[in-house]
């Protein structure tokens, strides 16, 4: 019986999604993995480290091409409200309130919104009794207007 086992041979045929895409990506010139000549497989590897150093220097252009700020341009001043305006203006993004800055459309996000307002409410709480009186209303008014707009959204 094991001559019979010795004298057939069967191959294994990855079928996984995975590994059809790879076969696709490295077309019919290359040999599986393991198999060819050393220089074919030295080749393929020569081409997978161009192609990826093609890929590392692509990136590094596109980050070379990125605005820089200007010294003359002064930045605005950090502060309590700065802050509580700029997360109340992500929330209003996720209600859809206001166009997203990349996209230019107006898109709903209603968990990420409530998210933005729990975060605010959480700050409310911690900060109470650390607050100025402008500070302490402005959080108010800002959390009513923007759990008002999330209730008008979900409803």
């Amino acid at each position: 019986m094991s001559e019979e086992q010795e004298g057939k041979s069967f191959t294994v045929t990855d079928k996984r999604i995975a590994a059809r895409q790879q076969e696709k990506e490295a077309g019919p010139e290359t040999s599986p993995a393991g198999q060819g000549e050393p220089e074919e497989r030295k080749a393929r590897g020569e081409r997978l480290k161009e192609r990826i150093l093609r890929r590392i220097r692509g990136t590094e252009r596109e980050s070379e091409e990125e605005p820089v700020l200007h010294p003359e341009e002064p930045l605005p001043e950090i502060d309590f409200a700065g802050f509580i305006f700029s997360l109340s203006s992500s929330a209003l993004l996720h209600l859809g309130e206001i166009p997203d800055p990349i996209s230019h459309r107006k898109e709903k996000d209603l968990l990420q919104a409530k998210q933005m307002i729990d975060i605010l409410g959480m700050l409310q709480e911690k900060t109470k009794g650390n607050l100025t009186a402008e500070e302490e209303q402005l959080m108010q008014n800002i959390l009513y207007d923007l759990r008002m707009r999330y209730v008008q959204a979900a409803g």
